[in-house]
């Protein structure tokens, strides 16, 4: 089953390369990052030795922790070593799905004190990240940690230091940035191919219960099954509440709202294509349209910040859009748009449209030239197609451009590909502490935004709030 893992993704990376592109440039007709793209992928090839085995525990075995284990565990020689929630359910889940002799606790300090876990997961509510991020580092774990990388702005550079201090990998689960449609996306800007970037536009819009977050809550969900007393750990105390340990993301006292869950994502894979490093002002605006459930962060949420001229990139300006209840069904997209063109990224695909200035500036049609005597109007007519060919005066124009990732392609799995090659072989991953935090920043400043009606201002260098 590994061979054939191997060769299927082998070749689907060849054909990368051979992917549908309508350019006429030679060096966008081929993907610059395949080479190393490739060289990752040899790990497929090569025998697993014991040496080379990684064995993982899970925090936090909710829905995107059965996605995450379930993915990691597709990467030959990483093997599940226990799983840690708090509530009972998924305990049993992860018994009746991986065996009665799996390790499972309520204790994640338990699991980390565990010699046979080399690494773990933490996909755990969003006021847990920083903390748990941090004592696994302690113990010498690798950690792959979901995004938003904290649930507090003021987290975020004690994550940065206790990551240099470990030693160990830290990568944040934003799987964009592992993305070949996003690194194609990447290589098109920094080519030139739309000119001039100056506008983002991101949307990710739902239409769902499920993607509004209203999950399914378990008929036993009460302080006997659910260790409430620990999940309230790191908050203040309150009342036990089943909505708000299932529906976390749309309450503010442990989740991070829609900026936390879907802005980020948003802004890992412009940040990832641009080479930010971020915005200096951020602001964000709101409201409760639907979804009127007892969350207290809003179903349809705004934002616009503006990043300013630096090494990486000119000044450019990024709208960031979530709406719960889309007549759309469900969208997401990221538009860059540029002097000469656009890049609209569709999932792990994008089209590239091209628009052009004429050479010459505009004259007649609806210009203020009809309101002129007649005299002038020819007069100036004349001296018009003196100065300017008629070929100045065309658009020109350029093919568009579409990319599409081969089918069956996964991101995630790339992304923990990435994650276990630089556990094996200590090279950087793809979105470290810093990326992870810059990324985050912005989307919680969001919330902070909305919440006080005011612009919030942010140091996108030294990661700190002005």
């Amino acid at each position: 089953m590994q061979n054939e893992n191997s060769k299927s993704r082998r070749k689907f990376l060849q054909q990368i390369g051979a992917t549908t592109l309508a350019a006429a440039a030679s060096p966008l007709s081929s993907f610059a990052a395949r080479e190393k793209a490739d060289e990752r992928m040899l790990t497929y090839d090569q025998k697993i030795s014991a040496n080379d085995k990684i064995r993982v525990g899970v925090i936090g075995y909710g829905v995107q922790g059965h996605f995450d284990m379930d993915k990691a565990l597709k990467v030959p020689g990483v093997e599940l070593a226990g799983i840690c929630d708090l509530y009972t359910g998924r305990l049993e889940n992860a018994k009746e799905k991986f065996g009665a002799e799996t390790y499972t606790t309520r204790n994640y300090k338990e699991l980390l004190d565990r010699k046979d876990i080399d690494a773990v997961i933490i996909a755990t509510t969003d006021c847990w990240h920083a903390r748990i991020a941090i004592d696994a580092l302690q113990k010498g774990k690798h950690v792959y940690l979901e995004k938003p990388m904290v649930y507090k702005i003021s987290e975020g550079n004690d994550v940065i230091r206790a990551t240099e201090k470990s030693g160990k990998v830290l990568q944040v689960g934003s799987q964009r940035v592992s993305s070949i449609g996003y690194a194609k996306a990447k290589e098109l800007l920094a080519s030139g191919e739309i000119g001039k970037l100056n506008m983002i536009n991101a949307v990710y819009d739902r239409q769902s219960s499920i993607g509004a977050w209203e999950y399914t809550i378990p008929k036993d969900a009460n302080p006997m099954t659910i260790d409430w007393d620990k999940f309230i750990e790191v908050t203040e105390k309150m009342a036990f509440d089943a909505k708000k340990f299932f529906w976390w993301r749309a309450f503010k006292e442990v989740g991070t709202g829609v900026a936390g869950d879907l802005f980020v994502h948003l802004l890992s894979g412009s940040h990832f294509i641009t080479n930010s490093k971020g915005p200096e002002t951020i602001f964000s605006t709101g409201q409760f349209s639907y979804w009127k459930d007892g969350r207290n962060l809003p179903d349809v949420m705004s934002g616009v910040m503006q990043y300013p001229d630096s090494a990486e990139h000119a000044a450019y300006q990024m709208t960031l859009q979530v709406n719960f209840i889309s007549g759309t069904g469900g969208q997401e997209i990221i538009r860059l748009v540029g002097s000469e063109g656009v890049i609209e990224i569709n999932g792990n695909g994008l089209t590239v449209k091209h628009s052009f200035m004429p050479e010459a500036p505009g004259f007649g049609g609806y210009d203020s030239l009809f309101t002129f005597s007649k005299s002038m109007q020819a007069e100036m007519q004349k001296e018009y197609a003196a100065k300017w060919t008629a070929e100045q005066r065309k658009r020109k124009v350029k093919e568009d451009i579409i990319f599409k990732a081969p089918q069956g392609y996964d991101e995630q799995l790339d992304h923990f590909t990435n994650f276990f090659d630089a556990v094996r072989t200590g090279k950087k991953v793809v979105e470290d502490a810093t990326f992870g935090f810059r990324a985050a920043a912005p989307a919680l400043a969001c919330n902070e935004s909305f919440l006080s009606k005011k612009i919030v201002r942010w140091d996108p260098v030294n990661m700190k709030l002005k």
